[in-house]
């Protein structure tokens, strides 16, 4: 295609905000995978109930969509928020109405032809999508002053969306989550594709709880964890990572379509008891294909002997997998058996500290909620001052903190201790690839050291080849860095590890837009979304895409929904100057400097930057460099700062960063 189709086509792509009741969701996600398949942007959302700051963004995605599709039903028809944004569509002349379950509309509506989608959702209509999708042209084509269809034809619509086809899309353990992993396995995202289940491939799913106490699901979990990453340093074994393993979590599904979804070749299940001082572990194998049992023991031990059950099973599974191996060199791999469990202590009480601060961690909740779980890995060092896996876990529990809630005045001390924690794991444990890349981020982000963070970054890839989140760290950095070469293999192996995690989707997009493969970059984006609606920076991300791209309109509508206000108020700033809205963006860029101030001296220098303002953006990125704002590490590759690349200046900052 030629650059002038390809432009016609972005620009002939209807947008259209999808309203529905917030009980329908499974059916309304249904329908916007359809659409989007059928070439239809669909702006919608699950933060319905957010308050007077999303009230805006809706009303900002309203008036700026092609049209407004409103799915009634017998829930939606009682929905205050369904009929404000139904009449808003009427009000705009702009509203293609749909029926999930046969409901007439309300009075008011009912002289608008609406599409039953009763039949399509039980799969016996297939040209249901393609009616809603022609009722959407025709209104963008009359809100364009065009009188003929002549215009849908400068882009070609993607084939009419099957039932069958938006089955496969949601198909899983959770519809959000599942919505992307069927884009990756079927190779849609650009450059990614999910590769055939090996017989060395093993997902542990969560262990559960037998205990009667739910206070003890996070030694359940743990201990399954702790199995999982014993397995995961045998080099000959491909290990499922935690994130994507735990949407299966007391699934009912057979064992065979939950190994088809992971694409492993095996199943790894258990179940832990834990009574005063004894530990009753069971362990299955299940084989994917067949779904019978290939192996099973059960463990009844001391507290004390946690360590020798986790690493007896991981050591058997990994007996069990490695002989099936066909073409990999037996010495290859590391022997999983060796000394102490992964976790680096034989400590009861450390390993349960240990194990708490984790299940803190994860939850990500608020400042306590960090601060509690930096408190339990303290409380694991104190237990064992050598135990390299919690100093890994402290640092970066400190970075967080730093990141997140730190001010100007301890965000340095709070690094400093954190690149203390990770130097000291690395230390302990020269062969623990989560030590080098808690140090290779701590150096990085915290140090603003790219320099300096680059050896450990690689020494973590070296070791850490069966850990998604390892390797989806270095990829980052590398992109970053501007390391191309390096980022795309390295994120390729972490979403073969971890394909469910939005988190490491959300890296996958990243790397795209880093190495300004701006069209790339948003479909691992998306995806991000499918699986996690509330995840933070992701639709500014696509919003920076579609800036870059020219599509303003659509990115425009992609930073007024992002939850996160540095990066909603810098974009709709920029936006808004783009698209001749002064005042709109005046007030963006005010609301950023009056709510962030030095805490988003970077996107302030990003602003001015695409305003014009070059001496204002390097004054800010100074500063930023000053008080150790971590938004430097995106300076290299950001094209928001592009304007500034030939000053003196900025090249200079570079270098203080360690990008030369």
């Amino acid at each position: 295609m030629s650059d002038t189709r390809e432009s016609q086509a972005t620009k002939a792509r209807p947008t259209v905000f999808l309203s529905y009741a917030r009980v329908d969701r499974p059916l309304a996600e249904q329908l916007v995978v359809a659409l989007e398949q059928a070439g239809v942007t669909v702006w919608w959302d699950t933060l319905i109930e957010g308050g007077a700051e999303f009230a805006k963004s809706i009303e900002a995605a309203l008036a700026r969509s092609d049209a407004v599709v409103v799915a009634w039903s017998a829930l939606s028809v009682g929905s205050d928020w369904v009929l404000d944004e139904a009449s808003r569509g009427r009000e705009m002349h702009k509203l293609v109405p749909v029926s999930l379950d046969g409901t007439e509309p309300p009075m008011g509506f009912r002289r608008y032809q609406s599409v039953d989608l009763r039949a399509w959702l039980a799969g016996d209509d297939d040209r249901a999508i393609d009616r809603i999708v022609r009722g959407i042209e025709a209104i963008a084509r009359r809100q364009t002053g065009e009188t003929s269809p002549a215009a849908a034809s400068a882009r070609t619509r993607p084939p009419n969306p099957s039932r069958r086809g938006v089955l496969l899309a949601l198909g899983g353990t959770a519809a959000a989550a599942a919505t992307g992993w069927a884009l990756w396995r079927s190779g849609a995202l650009p450059g990614f594709r999910m590769t055939r289940s090996r017989g060395n491939s093993v997902a542990v799913l969560p262990f559960e709880n037998l205990s009667g106490d739910e206070g003890q699901d996070y030694f359940a979990d743990g201990l399954a964890e702790e199995v999982r990453a014993t397995l995961a340093r045998d080099l000959r074994l491909l290990v499922m990572a935690q994130a994507s393993a735990t949407q299966f979590r007391k699934s009912d599904r057979p064992a065979t379509e939950i190994a088809e979804q992971l694409g492993v070749a095996y199943l790894l299940s258990g179940s832990v008891r834990k009574s005063g001082d004894v530990v009753r572990v069971a362990a299955d194998l299940v084989d994917g294909t067949t779904g019978f049992s290939r192996w099973s023991q059960t463990f009844e031990r001391r507290i004390d002997d946690i360590f020798a059950v986790q690493t007896e099973i991981a050591k058997t599974v990994a007996d069990a997998l490695v002989a099936r191996v066909e073409a990999d060199d037996p010495a290859a791999g590391t022997n999983p058996g060796d000394g102490a469990a992964t976790c680096g202590t034989t400590d009861v009480a450390a390993y349960d500290a240990y194990l708490r601060g984790r299940a803190l961690y994860d939850l990500s909740v608020d400042e306590a909620t960090e601060r509690a779980a930096l408190a339990q890995f303290d409380a694991a060092i104190a237990a064992d001052p050598r135990y390299a896996a919690a100093h890994a876990a402290r640092a970066r529990s400190l970075t967080t903190i730093a990141n997140q809630y730190g001010d100007v005045g301890s965000r340095a001390r709070l690094y400093d201790e954190a690149v203390v924690a990770a130097r000291r794991a690395v230390e302990l444990a020269p062969t623990l690839a989560d030590g080098y890349s808690a140090l290779g981020a701590t150096l990085f982000q915290g140090r603003l050291d790219a320099r300096g963070a680059r050896e450990p970054f690689e020494r973590s890839a070296e070791l850490g080849a069966g850990e998604a989140t390892v390797m989806a760290r270095y990829a980052l950095y590398s992109a970053r860095a501007g390391n191309d070469s390096a980022a795309v293999p390295a994120i390729k192996r972490a979403l073969v590890l971890d394909p469910l995690n939005p988190l490491i989707q959300r890296a996958a997009g990243s790397i795209e837009y880093a190495a300004r493969r701006y069209e790339a970059s948003i479909a691992p984006l998306r995806q991000a979304l499918a699986m996690n609606p509330k995840m933070s920076r992701t639709h500014a991300a696509i919003g920076d895409a579609l800036l870059m791209l020219g599509r303003l309109e659509e990115a425009r509508i992609e930073y007024a929904a992002e939850p996160q206000a540095d990066f909603r108020l810098a974009g709709l700033a920029i936006a808004e100057r783009r698209l001749g809205n002064e005042a709109a963006a005046a007030a963006a860029h005010e609301q950023l400097l009056v709510e962030r101030g030095d805490k988003a001296l970077y996107q302030q220098a990003q602003v001015y930057a695409q305003w014009g303002e070059r001496d204002r953006a390097l004054e800010r990125l100074e500063e930023a460099r000053r008080i150790g704002d971590s938004g430097l590490i995106y300076a290299r590759n950001d094209p928001l700062l592009d304007p500034l690349r030939d000053d003196p200046r900025f090249v200079a900052l570079l270098e203080s960063l360690g990008f030369a």
